[in-house]
């Protein structure tokens, strides 16, 4: 059995959260090369961000696979919790909040920041 391609996933816990987690793709000899089965995606845009670039608290709308092309971007949690991300990184956001529940911005939800001295440029790839 081929090892799992592991990706870093923003997701909501039980209380609605915000968590970092992992997400596992099976793997699968195909041809000389190791895929997974096809993922489903709407669209995918290119993104820049200036150096000092940086959000409030927020969820992340529809599920987001993000590629870091250049530069960092730092995604911080309620809990204080954080990861950075440089070139050759990806993660995925996909924290949400049930339908009956209400955002607050001092409870759900991550933030995120260009840190360093570099213009990030990254692709986001809807899923």
């Amino acid at each position: 059995m081929l090892e799992p391609f592991i990706v870093t996933t923003i997701t909501t816990n039980e209380n609605g959260i915000s968590v970092f987690s992992k997400t596992d793709f099976e793997m699968n000899l195909r041809g000389g090369m190791f895929l997974t089965e096809q993922i489903a995606s709407k669209n995918f845009r290119i993104r820049k961000s200036d150096v000092g670039y940086q959000t409030d608290f927020h969820l992340s709308g529809d599920p987001t696979f993000i590629i870091i092309l250049k530069g960092t971007l730092k995604i911080e949690l309620q809990n204080g919790g954080f990861k950075t991300f440089s070139a050759g990184d990806s993660f995925i956001a996909k924290d949400n909040l049930p339908d009956n529940v209400v955002f607050d911005n001092k409870i759900h939800g991550h933030k995120a920041s260009v840190i360093g001295n570099e213009t990030l440029e990254a692709i986001h790839i809807k899923l």
